[in-house]
């Protein structure tokens, strides 16, 4: 993204998904049987939320 022909580093990290983000949703996504949720292009908010399901399912499946 551009802003007034610069480049806005802090708007690109808050669009791209973390590493650490990344290894816990290939590790989660391992875990849980769901490869096809890990997606290296996921955005922040967009890891972050297939993180919290699948963290939830798998909590789910374990109280049984």
């Amino acid at each position: 993204m551009q802003v007034q022909g610069k480049y806005d580093a802090k708007v690109f990290l808050t669009e791209q998904m973390t590493r650490a983000q990344g290894l816990r949703l290939k590790r989660l996504s391992e875990e849980a049987y769901q490869p096809t949720q890990y997606d290296r292009a996921l955005s922040f908010t967009e890891a972050a939320r297939r993180i919290r399901a699948l963290e939830d399912e798998i909590e789910l499946a374990n109280s049984f």
